[in-house]
């Protein structure tokens, strides 16, 4: 028997404003545990809720970006449920009138284009942080990042594959990035996935039994997790047996996942009005100014580094899928390097060097980066050698300039220098010179290689080349 893979997101983004989204504290990560909270945000008896406003102009921003229905009346609801890091035992969230209605986003896996559906966004807040004893039976609590807000965005059913989950879940991040309503770093929880996966003959449209997957802080532990719940409810279809609907913790060290709990459903939250919030009432004007104010996204900017650089789709895709990195690619076009090579350097000297880290870390600057490739188109030092000068600059920071400079790396382009070592080359070499002569042209490198080596990469191969030939040539 086939089966389909049936997958959906639940993506949860920190939404980066100073305060939280019901009181005054701040919400900067690292803090001293427990510093920064309040009555309001412990849940203590009389302490009142504030809706903060920019967290509502985060999510419109959001909804829009996604092509979303911004509901214009929404309202606030209590889930209930009992975590030692929930303070209040319930969350403020939304339940049936979210902010953010029926959108979508388009991917793109293998070539074809595929739109996966938003079933809503809402507004919610955070919960604290458990914090376990690697050495006692004890766990801590901290409360911080209780109160922080948070936008649940949730896909519809619609990857059929952990491929396409993988890029829905990028696209999603590159949006928020570029919105600038969060920062998507991982690592610090501010950017986190669940995944509900299930599977069905092919053919049939009843959705199979769902496990919910947890605990994912990487898109690689995304897709290999979804790759490996894949294969484990197959198998279990094939040999006749039940998927249990539960939910699921990832363990990359393990490379499996690992039963937490059976799956809730929303009628065991007991969700109900918040009787401490007022409806929010959304205009039309303010929707259009959020929309005027949104900055060009990654698809429109994809496009547009095709037809104003003319670069090949795949690098405009790879340059805009972060915005720090497209902006670093075009403040290094406005100062003065070729796009294509831009992107080449970007694409394979600074991605390799910056090993998945950020471009907004680098020490080199845009306009360092035009310099040195202007320094190499120019002839004044070798592609070779401005690889060794590049490598520099990202340790140190300096300028191309003052890097060849401190190591004496100008290229060598005397040709009254270069001819007197040209001929001491050939003197030394007098059976590949006779075979040059006699058609192995081939041979031509091996010379230029022998100046190279002589002059520590620094000689002009252009006019290496054109010494060789001459002296080569001589009878």
């Amino acid at each position: 028997m086939e089966f389909e893979t049936v997958i959906g997101l639940e993506i949860h983004a920190q939404l980066s404003t100073k305060t939280k989204i019901f009181c005054g504290c701040a919400t900067t990560f690292g803090a001293a545990p427990n510093s920064q909270t309040c009555p309001v945000c412990l849940g203590l008896p009389g302490a009142l809720p504030v809706l903060n406003k920019t967290a509502v102009e985060y999510a419109i921003k959001m909804g829009l970006a996604s092509n979303a229905v911004i509901n214009k009346r929404n309202q606030f609801a209590r889930k209930n449920y009992f975590y030692p890091d929930l303070p209040k035992n319930y969350q403020t969230s939304q339940f049936d009138l979210p902010i953010v209605g029926g959108g979508g986003v388009e991917i793109e896996v293998d070539g074809q284009t595929k739109t996966i559906g938003i079933t809503r966004i809402h507004l919610e807040e955070d919960a604290g942080k458990l914090i376990h004893d690697e050495h006692e039976p004890f766990s801590y609590i901290d409360l911080n990042r209780t109160g922080t807000p948070l936008i649940e965005i949730v896909s519809e059913p619609d990857m059929r594959s952990p491929a396409e989950a993988y890029v829905y879940l990028k696209k999603i991040h590159a949006i928020l990035r570029y919105l600038d309503i969060c920062d998507g770093n991982m690592q610090e929880g501010s950017f986190r996935c669940d995944a509900n996966v299930s599977l069905r003959p092919v053919g049939t449209k009843e959705l199979g039994t769902r496990t919910e997957l947890k605990n994912m802080n990487s898109f690689r532990h995304v897709q290999n997790a979804l790759e490996y719940e894949v294969r484990r409810q197959r198998d279990l279809l094939l040999d006749g047996e039940k998927v249990v609907q539960e939910t699921l913790l990832w363990n990359p060290d393990k490379n499996c996942s690992e039963s937490m709990r059976g799956k809730e459903d929303a009628h065991d939250y007991r969700y109900f009005p918040c009787p401490d919030l007022v409806m929010v009432d959304i205009s039309d004007n303010w929707i259009a100014d959020i929309r005027a104010s949104l900055p060009e996204l990654p698809d429109a900017r994809r496009a547009r580094f095709v037809s104003d650089y003319e670069l090949p789709e795949y690098d405009a895709a790879l340059l805009t899928g972060e915005r720090d990195l497209a902006d670093y690619f075009e403040a290094a076009v406005q100062a003065g390097a070729p796009a294509k090579k831009a992107a080449n350097w970007m694409m394979t000297e600074l991605l390799r060097e910056l090993k998945g880290e950020s471009v907004s870390g680098c020490r080199t600057r845009p306009e360092q980066l035009a310099a040195l490739i202007k320094l190499i188109e120019s002839g004044s030092i070798s592609g070779k050698i401005g690889k060794t000068v590049f490598l520099d600059m990202l340790a140190s920071g300096d300028s191309p300039e003052a890097i060849i400079a401190r190591k004496n790396l100008a290229q060598v382009s005397d040709s009254g220098e270069l001819l007197t070592i040209v001929r001491e080359i050939v003197a030394a070499n007098p059976s590949q010179a006779d075979d040059f002569r006699n058609g192995k042209a081939k041979l031509m490198g091996y010379f230029v290689g022998q100046l190279m080596q002589k002059t520590k990469g620094q000689a002009n191969p252009k006019i290496a080349n054109e010494l060789f030939g001459q002296v080569l040539g001589e009878k």
